[in-house]
């Protein structure tokens, strides 16, 4: 056997014994996963046309952004026919007033007779006709002045009536601007201007991306590693095939188990039961996506 042949022997040797050793220490990951945000979808809350969508996919919008606005043109027509309705009916109650002022007067007359003629009857100087006919005016007049009263109690309800339909619908046109009630990326655009929706119907949906939650599924054998608040690595694909290793917190351990679900078991985690657990990663560079895989490294656990 030559030097060489004996060097090259030695070589090889030392290269299995290399990846062997690598072999042996490389960590293995405690779970597998996928990122997920919270998304929340964008709706109309009035019927109508469309006038402008501003929900661009991959658009970043603050809270308050009007996304989109219906068109408020029959709304706006029937509270003005409303108002208009509630001035006639304003100036039916001014005339109630104004005939109600009357027949008090009126009224307040005929008591002063009704009254000085049943003094007189009662000294024998009124007959009883006098006092029977002050009496039916008295009266007559108390009527009229219960029936304009009744009308002036109907006028005030109706004005109710019409301010609490004008006030329906002031807020139909407020809500006809559909607005992000946070900030987010819009990452699905589900309308065009121009196209009539129906209340409910989907206008876009958005989530928060500056952090990202990565679900993944714990052995019950790890359970007692994972705790809330609890800082994990979460290890994501690199652009050169190494992997990054990103911080992040748990924050939801699931209470109950359940079989491995197929898209992320392995073969041998297939009749393993586990745990949902979500763990909070920021991602204030955007690179993290929805539906990326990843691995959990848990702090001390076995590998």
């Amino acid at each position: 056997m030559t030097n060489r042949f004996r060097f090259t022997r030695a070589l090889a040797a030392l290269a299995s014994a290399g990846l062997a050793a690598g072999g042996c220490t490389k960590e293995r990951p405690d779970a597998y996963g996928t990122f997920e945000a919270t998304e929340v979808t964008l709706s109309a809350e009035v019927a109508g046309r469309l006038l402008a969508v501003h929900a661009d996919e991959g658009t970043a919008v603050a809270a308050g952004t009007v996304v989109a606005v219906v068109d408020t043109s029959p709304l706006v027509l029937q509270r003005g026919e409303l108002r208009a309705r509630r001035t006639a009916i304003e100036s039916r109650g001014r005339e109630a007033d104004a005939q109600l002022g009357v027949i008090e007067a009126q009224r307040t007359v005929a008591q002063r007779e009704f009254e000085r003629t049943n003094r007189l009857l009662a000294a024998n100087a009124a007959t009883s006709q006098q006092a029977d006919r002050a009496t039916r005016d008295f009266k007559t007049l108390e009527a009229q002045a219960e029936a304009v009263k009744a009308s002036r109690a109907t006028v005030g309800r109706e004005i109710a009536s019409v301010d609490a339909q004008v006030a329906q619908l002031d807020d139909r046109i407020r809500r006809a601007r559909v607005t992000a009630a946070s900030g987010g990326t819009i990452l699905s655009r589900f309308v065009e201007a121009g196209e009539v929706v129906g209340a409910g119907s989907a206008i876009a949906k958005m989530a928060a991306l500056d952090s990202l939650t990565f679900r993944a599924y714990v052995a019950e054998r790890q359970l007692g590693l994972v705790k809330l608040g609890a800082a994990v690595q979460v290890k994501v694909d690199a652009p050169d095939g190494s992997f990054r290793t990103l911080p992040g917190k748990v924050t939801w351990v699931s209470s109950s188990a359940e079989f491995t679900p197929t898209p992320i078991q392995t073969r041998e985690e297939r009749v393993m039961q586990v745990y949902a657990v979500k763990v909070t990663v920021a991602n204030a560079d955007g690179s993290l996506k929805i539906g990326m895989p990843g691995e959990l490294v848990l702090g001390g656990a076995a590998k």
